[in-house]
């Protein structure tokens, strides 16, 4: 990887708004490989195609998980944080959502949004009741298998 230095293993720093949640994090953007693959070029690359190609996996499982049982959303964020491991983009990516989630979560705990929650969960549910009752009302409830002729 060329960085413009001579320094083996060095890696490229990213710019000035970034280097806020590279304080906070504690580690810069850039490869976590070990230093002995970064020095050697092939070595580094080859553990790039690696980690791409886990990652991808990770993420395609994912990607079938949604339609099918399974945590979906958990595995494909598993796999980007796979990729996050060496690729910058992967990495920010990584970082937005997190960003997102707390603001999220920051925003349920609200009392007024919890209170909002609240309310409209207690009228969906006193819908649903009135639908199933409405329902049991007009068609009774009826056994889908016969018992009596067995």
């Amino acid at each position: 990887m060329n960085t413009g230095s001579d320094e083996p293993g060095e890696v490229a720093v990213a710019s000035d708004e970034t280097r806020t949640d590279e304080a906070r994090d504690g580690r810069g953007l850039g490869s976590r490989a070990p230093e002995f693959i970064k020095t050697r070029r092939a070595l580094h690359l080859s553990w790039q195609v690696g980690v791409f190609v886990v990652g991808l996996a990770v993420v395609a499982a994912g990607i079938v998980m949604l339609p099918l049982p399974g945590p979906g959303w958990v595995v494909i964020f598993g796999g980007m944080a796979i990729w996050a491991t060496e690729f910058v983009w992967a990495q920010l990516v990584l970082r937005w959502t997190k960003r997102k989630v707390t603001e999220a979560a920051q925003r349920a705990l609200d009392p007024k949004v919890r209170r909002r929650n609240i309310i409209l969960t207690s009228v969906g549910l006193v819908i649903v009741a009135v639908i199933v009752g409405v329902y049991v009302w007009k068609f009774g409830i009826v056994m889908p298998w016969k018992i009596k002729d067995q």
